[in-house]
């Protein structure tokens, strides 16, 4: 690590309270501002309320963890009032979004009293919706769960796999793009 990087971080920190005294407190705003630096995929993770109610909400907290067993996670924050019917579910799906989904993401990223309403869609396993146009579906059993400081972070084991062609949606920066062609890796 050079000099220059470890006195960005050092003034990334602030001064230690509670817990370990070694633990750094950062403010909030430039915390959020260096994870928005990562570029993620965007996605609506859907479950079945136990009143039967569809749930989904759009997430960018989605990575695979493992091929075999096959297993993918995700976070959702404490205080989203869909965590509970996501905790009473078995079964989840995470839907990923193409590029020309913009207006799918900010349906789910919104609160409403339905955000299924005049969206084309399909009962998955456990009833979790999935969504048409996604490039890739997912659907899964919750193989555990964790506390993640103000997260709740589910662990999921992959039952079924669907992908069509196209483009991702992707979050960067605190807004949505789309990626520019470029050369393929060999």
């Amino acid at each position: 690590m050079t000099a220059a990087a470890c006195s960005e971080i050092e003034r990334a920190g602030g001064p230690a309270t509670g817990g370990d005294p070694a633990d750094p407190v950062f403010d909030p705003r430039l915390l959020r501002h260096a994870f928005g630096r990562f570029a993620t995929g965007v996605t609506v993770i859907t479950t079945r309320a136990p009143d039967g109610r569809s749930v989904g909400m759009t997430a960018s907290s989605f990575n695979t963890v493992s091929l075999d067993p096959p297993l993918i996670l995700w976070s959702i924050r404490l205080t989203t009032p869909s965590l509970a019917a996501f905790r009473a579910n078995s079964h989840f799906a995470v839907n990923v979004l193409a590029a020309h989904q913009e207006d799918v993401c900010a349906r789910f990223a919104r609160p409403a009293e339905d955000k299924f309403e005049g969206l084309a869609h399909r009962p998955g396993l456990g009833g979790a919706p999935i969504l048409d146009g996604a490039i890739t579906r997912l659907q899964c059993r919750v193989w555990a769960r964790y506390p993640g400081g103000d997260h709740e972070i589910f662990v999921g084991r992959v039952l079924d796999v669907e992908t069509i062609e196209g483009d991702p949606l992707v979050f960067h920066g605190g807004a949505l793009h789309h990626l520019a062609p470029t050369a393929a890796l060999a």
